[in-house]
């Protein structure tokens, strides 16, 4: 269990890499937060270890979306939470993305391309490798590093003209 919950921490400390700093929401909370969701999918299918990590980071991420959402509603007007991308993900440091237009971007290319957005979800937010990621996902090492490629300058592109802003 120990070593479960490091991986958890590890991964929900990628998800949250670069939230905005008034987000309330600690790590632990996210981990805790997952594993009582988790329970409640006792219908889910695990193949493997690398798999149920995947589902973790899905869930944090469904969580972080949220959290993002409650937030934007509390407030009269105002605009939705920031989220610094990572300058592997885009390509460019000094962006920021709304979390709430990723989400949206991500949920659009998993319309195009399933897979792409299941390999920024493993890399981004759950922080895996490309080994990790192509395991998860049964594919070779090439394939996700190719499909992550492509992903970045998709979402750069759709980023950059819907939701990022100079940081």
């Amino acid at each position: 269990m120990p070593i479960v919950y490091r991986e958890l921490c590890r991964i929900a400390r990628g998800c949250m890499n670069g939230e905005n700093p008034g987000n309330t929401l600690q790590t632990g909370a996210l981990v805790n937060e997952a594993y009582l969701q988790l329970v409640e999918f006792s219908g889910v299918s695990l193949q493997n270890r690398a798999h149920f990590y995947a589902v973790c980071a899905k869930v944090m991420r469904r969580i972080l979306i949220d959290a993002a959402r409650a937030r934007r509603a509390l407030k009269r007007g105002g605009g939705a939470e920031e989220l610094s991308i990572k300058e592997e993900l885009i390509g460019e440091s000094g962006k920021s993305v709304d979390v709430l237009a990723l989400d949206q971007a991500l949920q659009r290319l998993a319309q195009l391309d399933e897979r792409k957005s299941q390999v920024v979800e493993c890399r981004f937010f759950g922080g895996m490798s490309v080994q990790e990621t192509a395991e998860v996902l049964n594919v070779s090492q090439e394939t996700v590093l190719r499909d992550w490629r492509l992903a970045r300058v998709w979402l750069f592109r759709t980023l950059g003209s819907e939701g990022c802003h100079a940081g």
